[in-house]
């Protein structure tokens, strides 16, 4: 059976008892390590009001600070920084075979004076990899080309070399022998009436990459406002929202993110910190619990 090591996420969000109500569920198909020292984990689960298993293995990460659920502090942003470099340093030394990280919130990695924005940002950084951002479940997954950069940038990023490079480690990481391109403009750029960009990078680049592979992996480029249509698929988006807003209106319960291209195999729940619900007891488990079959399915 795998080990995985679980991150824990932000301590006043819904993580810890996303990974409690599923412990049981979840220690049937891995062996999971859960990133979390005892006096931690025992304030969260009597603010949950709930029991914590007595095969619930952790590894220790220091620190001691008083659970705010819901609220953005610079001390759970640090605890959460920290639980996820544990992940991945158990992983580098081959202790598990693949991380799976719980929510965190980035303002409180600001005011922890992390200067990550997120999960993906950080292995990029430590593993000096072009790690490319994967979301979705089996019916539908969505890449970003770009991600969290304002929207004013994405223009600037679009050009074909670097297409060319993100198709073919997305080939690399997945072995998906069907994939839609989407285009960056409305129409696709209606042929050039609505922006170039299709045009001159994107379209370049698709017939590019499929001549350097010998097949035809990648079509388009797909007008945006269409292409989820059929509510299946595997698609590159030129950025964000353009792919993750369907995707979450579509498959917001089930769907997992993952992070390919690199060394080591990371996946995580789709969804954020939930503040609004941490310690309500009504957190849903289905993306983790997605998140972790993942890796079954996909050794690294």
């Amino acid at each position: 059976m795998q080990k995985v090591a679980i991150s824990i996420g932000d301590l006043n969000g819904v993580g810890i008892e996303i990974a409690l109500k599923a412990h049981e569920k979840i220690k049937k198909i891995v062996n999971p390590i859960y990133c979390i020292n005892k006096k931690m984990l025992k304030k969260a689960a009597k603010l949950l009001n709930t029991e914590i298993p007595d095969d619930f293995e952790t590894f220790e990460v220091e620190g001691d600070f008083e659970i705010n659920p819901g609220k953005i502090d610079e001390k759970a942003g640090k605890y959460s920084f920290d639980s996820f470099i544990s992940a991945i340093n158990l992983a580098k030394e081959k202790k598990v075979d693949a991380i799976c990280t719980l929510p965190i919130n980035k303002e409180s990695w600001s005011k922890a004076g992390i200067k990550y924005k997120g999960h993906t940002e950080v292995l990029r950084d430590i593993f000096k990899k072009e790690a490319i951002m994967m979301l979705g479940c089996e019916k539908m997954y969505v890449a970003l080309f770009t991600e969290h950069i304002p929207l004013k940038e994405v223009p600037k990023k679009i050009k074909k070399e670097k297409l060319i490079q993100f198709f073919s480690d997305f080939y690399r990481s997945t072995g998906f022998e069907k994939v839609g391109v989407l285009g960056l403009n409305p129409h696709a750029g209606d042929g050039g009436v609505l922006g170039d960009e299709e045009i001159k990078e994107i379209l370049p680049a698709i017939i590019e990459t499929n001549e350097m592979l010998n097949k035809e992996i990648f079509y388009g480029p797909l007008v945006p406002d269409i292409a989820f249509t059929a509510k299946k698929g595997v698609f590159i988006a030129m950025y964000h929202d353009q792919g993750l807003a369907p995707l979450k209106a579509l498959y917001f319960d089930e769907s997992i993110n993952v992070s390919l291209n690199l060394p080591i195999l990371r996946t995580s729940v789709d969804h954020g910190t939930a503040f609004d619900i941490a310690y309500k007891g009504i957190a849903k488990t289905k993306s983790y619990e997605n998140a972790i079959k993942y890796i079954l399915n996909h050794k690294n």
